[in-house]
This record gives C-alpha cells, sequence and structure tokens, in this order.
C-alpha cells in the first residue's frame, strides 16, 4: 500500500492513498500515525528531508517511504543527466514539458540547538496540500515506469528503498542527536586551547603559539593568513609553495613547529570549538544536518554540524546517558570485499570469507600483509607510485577478475562512458570542459583522472549501497528504545539501555548479513561487523 502525504498550514494536511480519493485532515500527524500503526504503508514523501523531521517532532515515527526527490536524482543519474532540478515540481514539470524550476536551498533551515521547531511545518507549502499531493502521486507513478526501463529494474528499486530508508534515518539521528556531553567538550577545550576566549579573541594557547611564530619570523605575522605565511618564508630566503602540512615539515626553519600546532588547535578551535557546539549541540545532543547521497558515490555528506568529521580527540566527548551504552560496530576492508563480490573472483572470495582480508592474501604477496593492502588499494584506487609498480603485476596474476573488473571500469572513465554501481547508481557524465582537455595537449592525463574516479566509483558506490541497506535493515531490527545516532561509511552507533546492548550486537550482525544477501545473494564474501558496547566512543577500537 503506496500513500501520499502532503502538509498543509496549522498542521493539517491531505493523505491520498495510491488509486484513491484525497482526504483532508486537520491533524496530519494524528492522521498519519494511526494509518501507520494499522497498515504500515510506504508513504510518499515530496523529500523526507522537509516532510518528516516535523513528523518525528510530534512523535511520529515511520516504517517505511519513498522519497519522490532522492529516487529522481537517482533516475536522472542513470539517464546522464545528473545534477538537474530533482525536487517533485521539477519532475512534475519536466514530464509535462513544462519550464522546469530550479530546486530551493536543501540545507535545513531555522536550526536551534534543541533540534526544534517554531511550528510543526516549515517552511509552509506554497500550494494546497490536496493538489500537492496530486502532483507528487503522479510524479511517483512516473518514476514506477522509469524505474522499470532501466538496465536492472530489481537491483535499481533496492536502491530506490534504501536510499528512502536512509532519508527515514539521517532525520531520525538528527531527532534523536548523539548522546554528547558538554561539559566534558568544554573541559577538553579548556585543557587543549585555554579558558574560553571573549568573542573575537584568540583562546590563549593558540595567541601564544602565533607569537611564537611572529618571534621566530622577527616580524608580525598572521598564522591564519596562508599569504603572510608565504612571504614571510619568502623573506628568510625559503620558497614555499603553500602552507600545507606536509609541506612545512619539510622545512627547516624554528617557525615550523609552532606554525603547524598552530594549526592543528586552530582547525580544531574552528570545525568543533565553542561557537560550534552553541550551534549544533543542545540538551546533551550532537544535531546535524546529513545529507543523504550528498557525495556522487552515494555517500552520506553533512551541510552543518560536521558530524562525519569527528576528530579522535573529541570521541571522548560521546559518552552514554546513565544506564545506557553505545554499540559501535563497523565494517572490516569494506571496499575489498565489495570488489571480490562484484568481481566474482575466487581467489579474492576465499579470501573475503576471512576476517582479516589481507593477512588472508597475504600468501600472494611473499607473505606480508602490508603487500597485500598496497596492491589491493592500488589497484581500487589506480595507484601506481611505489611499491605499487612491483605489487599490481602479482595482484593482476593472481586475482585476474577482479584486476579486470576495475581496468574496465577505469577504460570506461578514460573513453568518457559513464559506469554504474551494482544496484545501478551512475556516475556523472563527462563535462563539456573535460572533453575540451582530452581534445588537447592535457588529454591522456585529463583521461587517466578520470579513469581512476570510474575505478573507484563502481566499488565505493557499490560499498555505499551495502551500508546503506545495513542501516535500513538495521532500523527496522532494533528494539525500543534502541536507537541508530551516527553513520559514517562503514560505520554505525547505537545508543540503547545497558540491558539490550546483547540483543543490539546481535541485530547488528544479522543487519550485514540482510544486507550482503539482498545485494549479492549467495557468496562466500563475508562482510564481518565488529560490534563493541562501550560507555564512551573513545573507547571503540
Amino acid at each position: 500500500m503506496h500513500v501520499v502525504v502532503a502538509a498543509g498550514a496549522e498542521g493539517g494536511g491531505t493523505i491520498r492513498p495510491l488509486g484513491g480519493t484525497a482526504d483532508r485532515v486537520p491533524d496530519l500527524a494524528a492522521a498519519v500515525r494511526s494509518l501507520e500503526a494499522a497498515e504500515r504503508p510506504r508513504w510518499v514523501l515530496a523529500d523526507a528531508r522537509r516532510v518528516y523531521p516535523a513528523l518525528l517532532a510530534a512523535g511520529v515515527r515511520l516504517s517505511r517511504c519513498h522519497d519522490v526527490a532522492l529516487t529522481e536524482g537517482l533516475l536522472l543519474g542513470a539517464d546522464a543527466r545528473y545534477g538537474e532540478p530533482r525536487q517533485a515540481r521539477a519532475a512534475h514539470a519536466r514530464l509535462h514539458g513544462l519550464p522546469v524550476p530550479e530546486d530551493p536551498h536543501e540545507a535545513a533551515e531555522g536550526h536551534q540547538p534543541g533540534g526544534t521547531q517554531a511550528s510543526l511545518f516549515e517552511p509552509a507549502p506554497a500550494e494546497d496540500p490536496a493538489s500537492e499531493a496530486a502532483m507528487v502521486a503522479e510524479v511517483f507513478e512516473d518514476q514506477l515506469r522509469r524505474v522499470a526501463r532501466t538496465p536492472d529494474p530489481g537491483r535499481f528499486r533496492l536502491l530506490v528503498a534504501a536510499e528512502s530508508a536512509g532519508a527515514l534515518v539521517a532525520a531520525e539521528m538528527r531527532h534523536d542527536g548523539m548522546p554528547w556531553r558538554e561539559d566534558v567538550h568544554d573541559e577538553l577545550l579548556t585543557g587543549l586551547l585555554g579558558p574560553r576566549p571573549a568573542h573575537g579573541m584568540r583562546p590563549a594557547k593558540l595567541q601564544a603559539l602565533a607569537d611564537e611564530v611572529a618571534a621566530a619570523f622577527g616580524q608580525p605575522v598572521n598564522p591564519d593568513s596562508p599569504q603572510q605565511i608565504v612571504r614571510a618564508f619568502k623573506a628568510a630566503g625559503i620558497e614555499v609553495p603553500s602552507t600545507r602540512s606536509h609541506v612545512l615539515k619539510a622545512v627547516d626553519h624554528p617557525a615550523v613547529a609552532p606554525l603547524l600546532a598552530y594549526k592543528e588547535l586552530a582547525r580544531l578551535h574552528s570545525a568543533h570549538g565553542w561557537a560550534w557546539a552553541a550551534q549544533w549541540v543542545g540538551g546533551g545532543r550532537l544535531r546535524p544536518e546529513y545529507v543523504v547521497g550528498g557525495v556522487v558515490s552515494g555517500r552520506w555528506a553533512t551541510s552543518g554540524g560536521g558530524a562525519l568529521q569527528i576528530p579522535k580527540v573529541m570521541r571522548r566527548v560521546v559518552v552514554a546517558d546513565d544506564g545506557w551504552t553505545l554499540v559501535v560496530a563497523d565494517a572490516a576492508q569494506l571496499e575489498p570485499r565489495v570488489l571480490a563480490a562484484l568481481s566474482g573472483d575466487r581467489g579474492l572470495a576465499r579470501a573475503a570469507g576471512e576476517i582479516d582480508l589481507y593477512a588472508a592474501l597475504a600468501g600472494a604477496f611473499g607473505g606480508a600483509r602490508d603487500s597485500a593492502k598496497v596492491a589491493m588499494l592500488s589497484a581500487m584506487y589506480g595507484g601506481t607510485s611505489g611499491d605499487a609498480s612491483k605489487l599490481l603485476p602479482v595482484m593482476r596474476r593472481r586475482f585476474p577478475k577482479a584486476y579486470a573488473f576495475v581496468e574496465d571500469a577505469a577504460r570506461a572513465g578514460e573513453e568518457g562512458r559513464i559506469v554504474r554501481s551494482w544496484l545501478g547508481r551512475t556516475c556523472p557524465p563527462p563535462s563539456e570542459r573535460w572533453r575540451r582537455l582530452v581534445a588537447g595537449p592535457e588529454g591522456a592525463r585529463a583521461a587517466r583522472d578520470r579513469g581512476r574516479f570510474t575505478r573507484n566509483f563502481v566499488v565505493q558506490a557499490t560499498a555505499a549501497e551495502w551500508a546503506l541497506t545495513l542501516l535500513a535493515v538495521l532500523r527496522g531490527q532494533l528494539p525500543d528504545p534502541a536507537r541508530l545516532v551516527f553513520f559514517q561509511h562503514d560505520e554505525v552507533m547505537v545508543h540503547c539501555p545497558l540491558g539490550l546492548a546483547t540483543e543490539v550486537r546481535a541485530a547488528v550482525g544479522r543487519a550485514a548479513d540482510e544486507a550482503t544477501r539482498l545485494l549479492f545473494g549467495d557468496t562466500p564474501v563475508r562482510f564481518p561487523m565488529e560490534a563493541a558496547a562501550v560507555a564512551c566512543y573513545a573507547d571503540a577500537k
């Protein structure tokens, strides 16, 4: 059963079963809650990122949905029209040959630290909810027809379902928030940076390092200004092309040590300092804004809060509530295992049946685990320098199908063709600028660069699909009140009562097995998820 939901003003809206008549309701959240409990339909949402947070704020959780905007993006990509407007109104306009409106800015608006909203549904829809529901229903039916025309409709349907489930998870993770001890955060910042400074001033330790840098150069220098730093080195008789850390580490000058220390602490102060916490942390929870499929490979991004880039030093701030625990799990060596399943290479699949894939491969590379790792990563990422040049021939000889799989993807990219993930996510087509470069003196280099991209895309995008499917399955298996509170590439975190830790860890393992079965069927490749229950994120290995 599919049901379209469209929000109206003052908490009302429209519910429209597919093929049925629209029902105007004065309390949309109550109506959705009732139908969810009775029927568990697949809710058709114009954009879950705009609709679902308000339902969550009203205490309503959806079991499953079809996200029209995310699906439209996948379908546009499949038609080599990556990047065109994907909102329901744009899709409806294309369907009828009308001028296509640009998508509105997709970052969530009006964020408050506690994750609350000023009213139930914001922003208010620009048209009558019944009309919007009819429009969304029409676009949805057209999307079903277009999915059926994709190269492998069965896989693409799984991709749409997983992507849509991801939209629900992303909204729920922001709503529930990651446990974040504000007192521990303040103590950590004070220890690293000094007491919280007045607005516009540097913390004491940053200022002391800035003073050291100026003293080393013998003149006032702003360490936040790359231009000033480059000029100061030039005045000292040292030419540096940039102020990147790896460049500075090769320079012999007394300003280097305090400058590197300054850069590291300044980055922490900017990305996860007091001002950041005031915007994104409230009520003991970090509530970032996730963007599902925000990267071309299907990996997530954030439009605020930086939850996908929590530095290790900050992990000690993520602490479970009293009587609760954090179950943290990540997939070991995910992308090489994905390559084994994608390519059907029997030798690589046998190695991927072990917990430590690189150790299992070591014999093929003279017994050295590090050599196996270098060879595998070089094959997937197109590396040819250093030891890779010696190890890749071994990779090609011992695992020919795996090597040929990524080589074929690279060749497609070099020739300007598109490649697809296992479920059908399509890489962006080559740009006009790329075509001009290929036709010019830099053509060979431009072709190789795109080949490296497509070589990795087929593996990385499929790995993202496996992780997203894992997330969707796990979400449905968690016992209440356990909640997913963090997801990053191949890592998940669940916040749950201590008494549920064993059940949650088992659910993680089952979800990994089910995700593998859904994507790859009966495969000898294992995708182990090591799950640990810890009080603090820093205690997870």
